[in-house]
Formats: C-alpha cells, sequence, structure tokens
C-alpha cells in the first residue's frame, strides 16, 4: 500500500529526490482540490478566462497574473500538467515517457529544473515540475479543475463560456478568451481498405506494454511514440513490425556525451550550410537508415521533427524489430502490404498522431481556413482583440520558454490596449495580417495534423521583439 505524505511549501527538487528513492510515496499538495471554482469578488465580464492548465495554460495564467490582468482558468484534468500527468483523464503520456527535448532546452527560463534531475526528465518528473510552478506563482487559486468547458460563444463584445462541473453546466461571460489547451487532444485514425478483427489501439490510450505480453504487434508510423512504444513492445512481444510511409531522421540523445540539441555554436550558420553539415553529422553518427529498412526521407533535415529515439535501430538491429512497408489492405487478422507481403497480428497500435481540435469553438470564430486557424504569429486573432490561441505551433526545441514567450506578448498586448499605449495600437493594426515568414527558408514537411511548422529562432525573435515593445 502507498502512503500518502501532505506537503506545504516544500522544494519540488528535494521532494523529487525523496521521491525517486522511496517509490512507495505519493506526495500531495496540502491544498484542496479546487473543483467548485477559483473565489474572486471581481465579476467574470471583468476577467479572462483560460482553458487549459498545460504548460501554455499555466504560462499564460503567470503572464496574466504579473500584469494585473485578473483571470479565471479551466482544466478538465484533476491537476495542472495536461498530458504530463498521467493521472489526468485526458492524458497522453505513457509509463516510459521522457522528454525528447533535455531539460536545459526545455525549462522555463524563470524556473529552472533542479541539476541532479537527468537530462531527460520522465512524465512523472515533468508533472512535479508544474506542479511547483504553479505552487511557486500562486496560480491554484485561479483555476477550477475537472472542469469541461462545453462551449464558448461570442456574444457582443464578450465571450460567454460554458463549463460542466459534476453534472451541473453554468454559463459566464467574460471579458475575453485565452485557448492554451494544447494540440493533442484529438487522436488521428487513417482509413484503411478492409476491416481488421484484432485489437486497435491509438498511441493516446497506451500506458504500458503488459498488453503486448505474448501477442504479434504491428505499430502504424514511426515517429516518436511509435518508436517509444516499438521499443517497449519489443521486451514483451514474439514479434514487433512498424509500418512506415515515408522515411525519418533519427537523432541519439546524447553526441559526445552531451545531450544532442545543447550542441552546435552560439552563433547560427546560413540555412543551407546547417542542413548540410546536420545531415552529414547524422549520416556519421547514426549511418544509412535505408540498411535498417526505412525508406530514404524525402525531405532535408530539420524539415520535420526528428525521431530522438536510437533504441529502435539497436532493436532493429537485433532482429526484434522489423520495418514494413505502407498499408494495402486488412483481412480479418491479416495485414496486406503494399509491397505484396501479408503478415498476421493480433494488435495494432495506431501511433498516427493527432487532428487539431477545438471542440468548444466555431471554427469560424478562429478564422479557419483550411486545415487550421489562420492566426497572427499563430496565436492572434485578424479581428478579435481579446480572442488568442497559444501552443498551436510547432517548432523544434520550442520548449516550455517559447510557451511563456507566447503568453508574455499576449499579457503584454492586452495590457497596452487597456492603457491605450500606441505601441499596442500598432501592434493591433499589424496583428490583421499579412503574417512575417517564420520558416527561415525551411521547406517544412507538409503534413495535415502540422501545418504550422516555424523556425524556432526567427519564431522567438520575432516574439521577444514584440513584446520588448508593449509595457513590461
Amino acid at each position: 500500500m502507498k502512503t500518502v505524505i501532505y506537503w506545504q511549501k516544500v522544494y519540488y527538487s528535494e521532494m523529487l529526490s525523496i521521491l525517486r528513492f522511496h517509490q512507495n510515496y505519493i506526495f500531495v499538495p496540502n491544498r484542496k482540490n479546487n473543483v467548485q471554482g477559483p473565489k474572486s469578488l471581481l465579476q467574470t465580464e471583468e476577467k479572462y478566462a483560460i482553458i487549459g492548465a498545460g504548460p501554455s495554460g499555466i504560462s499564460a495564467a503567470k503572464a496574466l497574473k504579473e500584469q494585473g490582468i485578473p483571470f479565471d482558468g479551466f482544466e478538465l484534468g484533476v491537476d495542472v500538467g495536461g498530458l504530463w500527468n498521467i493521472n489526468n483523464p485526458n492524458s497522453i503520456v505513457y509509463e516510459s515517457a521522457h522528454l525528447i527535448s533535455s531539460k536545459k532546452q526545455t525549462e522555463f527560463k524563470d524556473f529552472p529544473m533542479p541539476e541532479h534531475w537527468p537530462d531527460y526528465p520522465s512524465h512523472r518528473e515533468m508533472y512535479s515540475y508544474f506542479q511547483a510552478y504553479a505552487e511557486e506563482f500562486d496560480l491554484y487559486p485561479h483555476y477550477s479543475f475537472q472542469t469541461k468547458v462545453i462551449k464558448t460563444e461570442r456574444k457582443g463584445e464578450q465571450w460567454e463560456i460554458t463549463v460542466e462541473q459534476n453534472g451541473q453546466r453554468s454559463s459566464h461571460l467574460y471579458k475575453g478568451l485565452i485557448i492554451a489547451n494544447g494540440m493533442l487532444a484529438q487522436p488521428n485514425y487513417p482509413k484503411f481498405k478492409g476491416e481488421f478483427t484484432g485489437e486497435i489501439w491509438h498511441s493516446s490510450q497506451y500506458k504500458n506494454a503488459a498488453i503486448f505480453e505474448g501477442k504479434r504487434v504491428l505499430i502504424i508510423g514511426a515517429g516518436n511514440s511509435g518508436c517509444d512504444i516499438a521499443v517497449d513492445a519489443a521486451h514483451r512481444s514474439p514479434k514487433v513490425d512498424v509500418s512506415v510511409r515515408r522515411g525519418y531522421y533519427f537523432v541519439p540523445k546524447y553526441i559526445m556525451g552531451k545531450p544532442s540539441d545543447t550542441l552546435g555554436g552560439k552563433w547560427r550558420l546560413p540555412r543551407p550550410l546547417q542542413q548540410w553539415i546536420g545531415g552529414k553529422l547524422l549520416k556519421w553518427v547514426v549511418g544509412d537508415l535505408q540498411h535498417f529498412g526505412f525508406p530514404a526521407p524525402d525531405h532535408k533535415v530539420y524539415e520535420s521533427r526528428p525521431v530522438m529515439n536510437t533504441l529502435i535501430l539497436q532493436h532493429i538491429g537485433q532482429g526484434d524489430i522489423n520495418i514494413r512497408g505502407d498499408i494495402k489492405q486488412f483481412e480479418g487478422q491479416t495485414v496486406h502490404f503494399k509491397d505484396g507481403q501479408k503478415e498476421e497480428y493480433d494488435i495494432l497500435m495506431l501511433a498516427t498522431g493527432y487532428k487539431l481540435d477545438y471542440p468548444f469553438i466555431d471554427k469560424k470564430e478562429l478564422n479557419w481556413q483550411e486545415r487550421a486557424p489562420k492566426l497572427y504569429l499563430n496565436m492572434f486573432h485578424p479581428q478579435y482583440d481579446n480572442l488568442f490561441v497559444l501552443g498551436m505551433v510547432e517548432a523544434v526545441g520550442l520548449g516550455w520558454e517559447g510557451r511563456a514567450e507566447q503568453a508574455r506578448l499576449v499579457a503584454n498586448f492586452i495590457a497596452g490596449l487597456e492603457q491605450g499605449c500606441a505601441e499596442a495600437l500598432d501592434f493591433k493594426t499589424k496583428k490583421a495580417g499579412p503574417n512575417p515568414d517564420m520558416t527561415a527558408g525551411y521547406k517544412y514537411l507538409k503534413q495535415d495534423n502540422m501545418p504550422f511548422c516555424v523556425d524556432t529562432s526567427t519564431y522567438r525573435s520575432i516574439l521577444e521583439k514584440e513584446a520588448a515593445a508593449l509595457p513590461q
């Protein structure tokens, strides 16, 4: 039986040190779960509403708080952390999940992770980190947890937010709305010819490898989650195959004993030279991936998110995992591949990503065009001055500090408008469009579920410059 210890203002680095050595203890903050909602004497019409308490949501909460902008936060899960809290009903992390970027490249600048933590913390450590962040900046009193946002509607110049708590619905008008619940809420289920009669899972449902015990497994997709799950399955399953349609770039987590994302000089090289050097380095460190059965990538390095997992290559080399081509059709438990081969499986694991979805708001209110909302800097509505989306960006290495920079820009803009600041009025004109070039010349791989890729350095430079011009 696990013992529950309540803690009051314990340093989270010390807490995690104890937790690591005493796995039978669960640490719970000494506060009541704020299900009934944040307490405030202000009417909601004077506040902003924040949807989500993951990295983007708590970044928004901190930024608004620092600007003195009142707000209420709503979170579907039981606590902060978003998908990193495996106990949240909407969490998509699994037991073996770790950061794929190093802690130094991921952490909030004003809230560093403990030095004694591993370079690539686990989901448990990340959850503790977000708890500590919310405690440190006193964000908990502003949030309602286990609260589902059902609908948001524009009413004149305000937003009506309808929420559900404990089966009871209520609606309130808010001054503005910040959507910060992330991009990984709606699993992508591709369509295939025929019907598979074995078990079908999506990676969003996966928690641990026990489901693979003694079963033949086909994983569809070889992104970061797909490769993690394949490695997990290799320890429990007699047969693990991975079906891929395209090639990938694999990056080891360590190069010359250091986290690979910490390498590179202070000065940025021209894009063509950077891609050439990056491609040569990966070829030298990882080798020719066609040797492992993967097709050659149809794009250059840095033009899609790399796979931060070379353990799968080791398992392929050992014969524990096999790479298969694209799927033609299903027939019972038999999978027919486009190269003419066929094989029987007990489980299909769909590591096929997610579709962008904000089910609580009408797409037209988000200026949705084709595959995604068309927003200035992927954040600002071109017409509405009180509607913002945080976290709707795909950028390798953006980290939590990049989310915080998004939030600061939004908070500074809101504060500037309320003060009648000339710089805020200038930005209001600018956000009507068009967007600046945020790609740095990279031709990003076109994927239906990722139409908003940006170059991290370029994007963060723009955020920093724009935020600095507005009230601090």
